[in-house]
């Protein structure tokens, strides 16, 4: 995995202009894309966000479109792809079924009641009323677990650095792992809780070196390499294991 890349799994404050949605026709199929402004050529990117194309800022809406339109067929192939790769990771709550969790599994029960959840062992128990959404209730579980297991982990490499801890939040999102900021503090992607506790302590330890160094200069990985001495193999296991976390 290149340096760009990985950087590409967080979030630091944006040098362009933001997305704006937009809506192209490629053949038979009308295509959502986000355009974004004020980069050096034209490109395209596919994930689990949808189309995006870059651009300079004096390159006309017809010729960037004209241009992906040249690509379409690849465009198309893609986009199906990452739809067919989402429906296989998602994973349906029900009773019995199994998620990962901090290394290994917990399994899912679900009884009656009333919308309650609570921990028991390797358990997660749903108390569901009749016709409850179960991934939600299941998320809402998760949600809770990932952010005491992130509080804990913030606070310890905060002390390391010599730091009050920052202010913690989760993410929801589908392509960031976390992102800092000197004033709201660290936000952090919910589920990293389907990952072993060696893969959250990196992300932590990435959004922690933010507190000194706002930048992914040397010094910035020198900082990482301090709070987390092996987040290049960290790295390398977060960026194969990220394609298999479940959607719940």
């Amino acid at each position: 995995m290149t340096l760009p890349e990985q950087l590409s799994l967080f979030r630091l404050p944006p040098a362009v202009a933001p997305a704006k949605t937009r809506y192209l026709q490629i053949g038979a199929r009308v295509v959502t894309y986000e355009l974004l402004t004020g980069r050096r050529r034209l490109s395209l990117t596919i994930d689990e966000r949808g189309l995006r194309i870059g651009a300079p800022r004096q390159v006309g809406l017809a010729e960037i479109e004209a241009f992906a339109q040249r690509h379409g067929e690849w465009v198309l192939k893609k986009l199906d792809e990452h739809v067919a790769r989402h429906m296989q990771r998602h994973l349906a709550i029900r009773d019995g079924a199994r998620i990962p969790l901090l290394g290994g599994e917990v399994e899912v029960r679900i009884v009656s009641g009333a919308n309650r959840v609570s921990w028991d062992a390797d358990q997660l128990v749903l108390a569901a009323r009749v016709g409850a959404n179960l991934d939600t209730l299941a998320r809402r579980a998760l949600q809770r677990r990932a952010l005491a297991f992130f509080t804990e982990r913030v606070a310890q490499g905060a002390a390391r650095m010599g730091r009050a801890p920052p202010a913690l939040a989760l993410s929801s999102a589908r392509t960031r792992w976390g992102s800092c900021s000197l004033k709201s503090g660290i936000r952090l992607n919910w589920r990293l809780i389907h990952l072993p506790p060696a893969l959250v302590d990196y992300v932590v330890a990435h959004e922690l070196a933010h507190l000194a160094e706002m930048n992914h200069s040397p010094r910035f990985w020198a900082e990482v390499e301090r709070l987390c001495p092996d987040w290049r193999s960290a790295r390398r296991e977060l960026k194969i294991r990220a394609a298999a976390i479940p959607l719940i």
